[in-house]
């Protein structure tokens, strides 16, 4: 609902979640599952759907104003656009609920999963729920964002949602355990399904002929983050380390992908611009508007090491991409990072996102390239579990066997 799969990651609210939505609805009509998405309208120019490839389509439901909203807005108009999501469904039936072409609804995000709980019971189908974030988890690693949503008690949502849920997908084990704890959700509902990475897109390249590509040095050693900005983000992290290197590696650079995001996004850019001011990093931090989600492996290529200073993760994505591409990953101890990192043979993790503990394994990376070849190389290998095609066949039987079951009631 608050962002659309066809909308630029790194923008706005875009993130991770519009890059699994359009991955996975690829992989997904691939193996013989239609996916119709729907997606809040956020302009008049938009088309009513969108055929996107064989068996994918993105559907725009008209729900508030024809603009952006900013995301602590949504909520007002959630149940328009759950309506607008009916009207839509049973609008490619026959003559009743028992004709639609539909066999499960899937929501992701909190918003969504609201609107998604209201489909199931209008038109009687199972929900399954993907929240990519969830508030208490949220609530331990960034209080202040978590305060923007108070008002509108998220976390009473999202058990309400996860109580009527016939299956709530998790990226990995440790995302699973925190729904559970967290939530008390049954743990026979909640199936793991990893997300995947596109390995035509991403995979090693020469570095050199990446940095001629983006215009960098090509022998200056160069820190990579990619992601929105905010403060759970931790860029201010990457860029306290790149002042770190400052007597060993006085020519590093970092460069950081992506745009403001949520209530604190624009004053975050402000914050991390006094910053590298004050650091005296002008000439070495290049701020990079977002960049199509394919074209980023070539700022992986070009990197020699990528930072993730998160201080929550539900999966991780970018952290998969940078490994299918050879990148050594350094990256906060947290969430699903601890699931794709192996930790000194892919990549280190760091308990505490501290920029002298970040500093020093990029140190290490850096003074000893057998150490960083042998890193890339175990990342692209380990990477190579994770295919979205892997993640749609684990989908397909998860719906297959919730058409055939009974729905789960609300208690």
């Amino acid at each position: 609902m608050h962002t659309s799969p066809l909308a630029q990651p790194g923008t706005g609210d875009g993130g991770g979640m519009n890059v699994y939505v359009r991955e996975l609805s690829s992989a997904l009509a691939r193996v013989g599952v239609e996916c119709d998405v729907f997606t809040r309208a956020w302009s008049d120019d938009l088309p009513t759907m969108a055929r996107i490839e064989p068996g994918f389509r993105v559907h725009h439901i008209s729900a508030g104003p024809p603009s952006p909203m900013a995301k602590e807005a949504l909520p007002g108009v959630v149940d328009e656009f759950a309506d607008g999501v009916v009207k839509a469904m049973s609008a490619q039936g026959g003559f009743g609920v028992d004709d639609l072409p539909f066999d499960a609804v899937h929501a992701n995000y909190w918003l969504s999963g609201v609107a998604g709980h209201m489909v199931k019971h209008q038109l009687n189908l199972p929900l399954v729920s993907t929240f990519h974030t969830l508030d208490r988890v949220k609530a331990e690693a960034s209080p202040e964002e978590v305060e923007a949503d108070a008002p509108h008690r998220r976390a009473e949502a999202e058990a309400t949602v996860i109580r009527c849920s016939d299956a709530v997908l998790a990226s990995c084990s440790v995302e699973a355990a925190q729904i559970s704890d967290l939530y008390h959700a049954d743990p026979s509902r909640i199936r793991i399904v990893a997300p995947g990475v596109d390995h035509a897109f991403f995979a090693p390249g020469d570095r050199r002929q990446a940095r001629r590509a983006l215009a960098l040095p090509e022998d200056s050693p160069m820190l990579l983050f990619v992601g929105r900005i905010q403060p759970l983000k931790g860029v201010a992290v990457a860029v306290q380390a790149l002042a770190g290197l400052r007597n060993d590696h006085p020519d590093a650079r970092l460069v950081v992908v992506g745009g403001p995001s949520g209530p604190q996004g624009d004053a975050e850019v402000e914050r991390l611009a006094r910053l590298v001011d004050d650091l005296d990093l002008a000439d070495q931090v290049d701020f990079v508007p977002p960049r199509p989600h394919e074209l980023l492996s070539t700022y992986y290529r070009a990197a020699n090491v990528c930072l993730v200073p998160s201080r929550s993760e539900s999966f991780g994505l970018v952290a998969l991409e940078a490994a299918a591409c050879g990148t050594p990953v350094v990256a906060s101890d947290v969430g699903g990072l601890r699931t794709l990192i192996d930790h000194g043979r892919t990549g280190y993790l760091v308990e505490e996102p501290a920029p002298d503990q970040f500093a020093a394994w990029v140190r290490q990376i850096l003074a000893e390239p057998l150490l960083a070849e042998r890193l890339g190389t175990g990342a692209v290998i380990r990477a190579r579990r994770y295919t979205w095609a892997r993640a749609a066949l684990l989908l397909r039987d998860i719906y297959t066997d919730l058409t055939a079951g009974r729905l789960v009631e609300c208690p």
